[in-house]
Parts: C-alpha cells; structure tokens; sequence
C-alpha cells in the first residue's frame, strides 16, 4: 500500500513540476504594505526586471517547506553574484500561522534573509493559481513564469537539480 502511495505521488509531482508551455506575465505581487513584507519594503515585479525570481510559497507549519529551507539558502547563496532573487510568500493555512509575529520567529529560526510577503488573504497565491507548499514558480527576466515546481525539495536531489538548470538557462536567456 504505502510502494502505490509513493509511487503515485512520485507521478503527480513530476507532473506538476514542468516548463511553462506558453509563458504568462506574472501578476504583481498583491501586498504593498511595508507590514505585510519581511525582510525587504515592499517589492514589485517592475523593480526585479532583468532578474530571475523563484517565487516559494510556503507556510510554517508546513514540515515540507521547512525542510526545503537548507536548500533555499544554499541556492541564495550560490546565485549571489548574479541577476537572481528569491521572493517568499508566505500563505497560511492555519489561523495561527496568520501573525506577523509568529511568521518573523520562523524567519528567523530557518535563517531566511530573502524578501518575504505575507500572503494572509491569499491574494497572490489565488493570482498564481496555486495549490500546494511548497510551491516554486521561476519567472525570467521579462516578467513571465516559465517553470512550477512542487514538493520538498532537497539539495542535489532530482528536483533541485532541475530547478538550479532552468536557472542557470534563464540567467543565461537574459544575457543574450
């Protein structure tokens, strides 16, 4: 029971982690409130332009997102130098996870230093269409979301190996 489990799940997240047929232009993000944004004022899409963003949808209680944190630092880290920014967005799904408070101890527990908005109305994960933590949408340096990505995701694993080539492509698309 628990192989067929596995191996149904291994199937849908292949299925849900996938290049964008026809890239659309990501929605600016909905949270402009220097509140509703940790670690940075308020960012826009308009002033990342030129950069690659992956875009984590997360939330703290959610033990697969924060086991993908290690791997999350380690791509900042290895992107530092180039024309490249993760944004967190944090998206409750408990009442509880819905406190400033709360949400600023989680970052700084899990050593977060990325721009962080908080999602509490779910305003940009319903403009994302999203449905899963973690969620990794990677937008290209034009605005559009090119890749979706779901599921923990662990350094030099399948996933993550994707997910740092179609970086390492969009940085170099950009270039040219």
């Amino acid at each position: 029971m628990f192989f067929r489990f596995a191996a149904i799940m291994a199937t849908l997240l292949l299925m849900a982690s996938r290049a964008i047929a026809a890239p659309a232009n990501a929605p600016e993000f909905t949270q402009t409130s220097p509140q509703a944004w940790i670690n940075s004022p308020p960012v826009t899409l308009e002033s990342l332009r030129g950069n690659v963003v992956l875009v984590d949808f997360w939330t703290f209680a959610c033990w697969n997102c924060y086991r993908s944190f290690p791997w999350l630092n380690g791509l900042e880290a290895a992107f530092e130098d180039a024309d490249f920014q993760i944004i967190g967005v944090h998206s409750p799904e408990f009442d509880y996870e819905r406190e400033r408070g709360a949400v600023i101890e989680k970052v700084k527990k899990f050593e977060l230093k990325h721009p962080i908005m908080i999602d509490n109305d779910f305003a940009y994960w319903k403009a994302m269409n999203n449905r899963y933590w973690p969620a990794f949408y990677l937008i290209d340096g034009k605005g559009r979301v090119r890749h979706t990505y779901i599921g923990e995701t662990h350094e030099g694993d399948k996933q993550a190996k994707r997910i740092e080539a179609d970086i390492k492509a969009l940085l170099a698309e950009a270039n040219n």
